[in-house]
């Protein structure tokens, strides 16, 4: 049986992409409460970095879509703290576009961003690990997008539904001395939630056709990470862990005419 210090990460190292704001921010903040060294990678200097327990995250400029830009990154990791415990691959996104009007150039920037930079990134981070007696921990952020339709990010729930399949794959291939796995969000609220469901009101209205009764948080999703990436959850590889509330109602609910007077 574990005790509670099982996630007391104090002397280890973890890196995440896109950690200067929204969910990867929230995950920093997760991590540096429990103890770790947290290292955030993003395109531009974040005005405030994530800082918990008194502590502040590492910031290191890196755009994931290019390998060698990483590559640094994890150079850098590891000649400063000598290891790498974890790894968050959380940056990713698309905005909002017709799949009917879409060009090319676009959906293939959506998938290097969302599906191979996360894998190359995987790959890079793996190299340092199989090297550690210890090992390590992979965990994707996927998205309930690869299971549901995803209208208006089509490509985007592709590369999702890729991130599931890729998890798996490598938990196989890295196994026994990396343990890889996929957490996917349901719908989060964060700094941009006003940009997708309009103001208070629309948010809230948003978070009540959610089982649980309201949206999901960062700190939801850093506490999923945090156990995790713990030896409590040392079983758990390979697998996508939905973190929805609930999950969203089937429209045919709110259609249906039966039991009504």
């Amino acid at each position: 049986m574990h005790s509670p210090n099982q996630l007391d990460f104090s002397g280890k190292v973890v890196l995440i992409t896109g950690g200067t704001k929204g969910i990867g921010a929230g995950i920093a903040c997760g991590f540096l409460a429990a103890g770790a060294q947290v290292v955030v990678c993003g395109r531009q200097q974040p005005e405030h970095l994530p800082q918990a327990a008194g502590r502040s995250a590492r910031f290191m400029a890196a755009d994931v879509r290019d390998v060698e830009a990483m590559a640094g990154v994890f150079a850098a990791v590891s000649e400063h703290y000598g290891r790498l415990d974890v790894l968050i691959n959380n940056a990713g996104g698309s905005p909002h576009v017709d799949a009917a009007t879409a060009s090319p150039r676009f959906s293939e920037s959506i998938l290097r961003l969302n599906l191979l930079a996360p894998l190359n990134t995987a790959q890079q981070a793996n190299q340092l690990m199989q090297q550690q007696a210890e090992g390590g921990v992979i965990i994707f952020i996927g998205s309930v997008s690869a299971s549901r339709p995803s209208p208006g990010t089509a490509a985007y729930g592709a590369a999702k539904a890729g991130i599931v399949s890729l998890a798996s794959s490598l938990a196989v291939e890295w196994a026994p001395r990396v343990r890889v796995l996929c957490i996917s969000p349901g719908l989060i609220q964060t700094e941009q939630s006003h940009l997708h469901y309009g103001d208070a009101a629309g948010i809230a209205a948003v978070g009540q056709t959610i089982p649980v009764g309201r949206m999901g948080d960062p700190q939801d999703i850093a506490n999923a990470c945090v156990f995790a990436a713990s030896p409590m959850a040392a079983y758990f590889s390979g697998t996508n862990l939905l973190l929805h509330g609930g999950g969203e109602k089937p429209a045919f609910l709110a259609a249906s005419t039966a039991g009504m007077a």
